[in-house]
């Protein structure tokens, strides 16, 4: 029987952002963010459904922490709301807010979980998006001042830093095709506020070298590969710039310092210079200190010919999660392959990965069966990579407990933890939270290559 080994110093944890689990959304001098107004507008939100109380995790982080340890994990993924800390985006630090994440923090190193802190992870102050949002130059100034205060706060506490959370959701899934906050559908904005994250993103990381500061940073992106539906020239042109528009639109900037030419020429003749009057796209390249990953699948793709991007996504035959994602361990694999052969070496952190399924509570417990065998086959693949000389160091599972699923509010269920909305929040273990304690606990991370 064959065993994988990941490493003694491998980082496992959970990940979550900010809105979806935090709550107390106007407490302590929290400001408005651009989800606060999302999610308040009748008809954005399933059911209209909103982050007001979320998981409460504001109030309850010791427990949540308490959870953690016993789960077994080293390391935790989360992020912090600006608003929290700037309730209009700029000006006066509101010190509550930031004694909120230094107690969390320290909660954290008491326990000994690594923290990972996201700066950026969707929830811009509703205040700067009133002036353009991430098209206004001004908002990379703020973004700076928001960065700068959270390295000298919290910069020697942190043990990881990833400046921002998928940038291809907050350009083109919020501002060209609408489904997030703050819900535009206009493709130029897109591209505009992809380049703008780009270059906040370098400067960043320029900021946090000046500083010399001994922990890491990176940033996170969500990657799937993309293959041609048929092995034909116009399905592989599709893939090719489906590829782009996914993938390479934003690994290119960071680790080349410029566009994919291929997909750069049909922007611009179709929508004009949109980085006229900003900054260089090679203020993006700085060197990381690693690249976080998000995968949940691939994309399958057949060439479409009304369409900018040539292409159009299709559905195989298979299994699929509860958010209609095709299950697809073997492209996690391929994935990381792919990164470190085009753009590595380099230290890589699967940031996100997990399924969402149907849970329901029968006599207190939830056999998640779907989610354990989800989350076993995609750590076989992960250590496959590394078998192959990967440098991966670290997989966060998504996410801790059920929360606010951004459009779809608590109608899909991605925890280990099962929360109970209709009793007081409670958190319950599913069988997969209880099967990763164990996963953790055993010999040195083995794992047996059998479902």
């Amino acid at each position: 029987m064959k065993k994988f080994k990941f490493a003694n110093d491998f980082l496992w944890g959970t990940a979550t952002a900010s809105y979806q689990i935090e709550g107390a959304y106007n407490e302590d001098g929290k400001g408005e963010s651009i989800w606060d107004s999302f999610a308040h507008t009748p008809g954005k939100i399933v059911k209209d459904y909103n982050g007001d109380i979320a998981c409460d995790h504001y109030h309850r982080y010791q427990e949540d922490i308490a959870l953690m340890k016993e789960i077994g994990v080293n390391s935790y993924r989360f992020s912090i709301a600006w608003s929290r800390l700037f309730p209009n985006g700029k000006g006066k630090v509101n010190q509550k807010g930031l004694d909120f994440y230094k107690s969390l923090i320290s909660e954290l190193n008491k326990n000994n979980i690594k923290p990972m802190a996201t700066i950026y992870h969707w929830d811009l102050p509703q205040s700067l998006q009133f002036h353009g949002g991430w098209t206004n130059k001004d908002t990379v100034k703020y973004f700076l001042q928001y960065s700068d205060l959270l390295f000298e706060e919290l910069g020697d506490v942190v043990d990881k830093w990833v400046t921002f959370n998928e940038p291809w959701c907050i350009s083109f899934l919020s501002n060209q095709i609408g489904a997030h906050a703050p819900g535009l559908k206009d493709y130029r904005t897109a591209l505009k506020v992809a380049h703008n994250l780009m270059v906040a993103h370098g400067k960043t990381i320029d900021l946090y070298r000046e500083k010399n500061l001994n922990n890491d940073i990176g940033i996170t992106l969500n990657l799937s590969p993309v293959e041609p539906m048929a092995d034909s020239d116009s399905d592989k042109g599709a893939a090719l710039l489906m590829d782009c528009y996914k993938n390479r639109w934003f690994l290119d900037p960071i680790f080349k310092g410029e566009y994919p030419e291929e997909l750069y020429n049909i922007y611009q003749n179709e929508f004009g210079d949109f980085t006229e009057g900003y900054e260089d796209i090679s203020t993006a390249k700085r060197e990381l200190d690693f690249l976080g990953v998000n995968y949940y699948s691939r994309t399958l793709v057949r060439y479409k010919q009304d369409d900018i991007l040539r292409s159009q996504q299709v559905s195989p035959e298979g299994k699929y999660t509860d958010m209609g994602w095709e299950v697809y361990p073997d492209g996690l694999y391929e994935l990381l392959k792919r990164i470190d052969k085009d753009y590595g070496p380099l230290p890589i952190y699967i940031t996100e990965n997990g399924a969402a399924y149907k849970d329901e509570l029968e006599d207190g417990e939830i056999h998640d069966i779907k989610r354990l065998n989800y989350l076993k086959t995609h750590f076989q693949s992960a250590a496959r990579a590394i078998e192959d000389g990967i440098p991966l160091k670290g997989y966060f599972i998504w996410t801790l407990l059920d929360n606010f699923e951004w459009a779809f509010g608590y109608t899909k269920r991605f925890g280990l933890l099962y929360t109970d909305y209709e009793n007081n929040l409670k958190r319950i273990w599913k069988d997969s939270a209880k099967w990763f304690k164990d996963f953790l606990k055993s010999d040195t991370k083995k794992f047996n290559k059998v479902l």
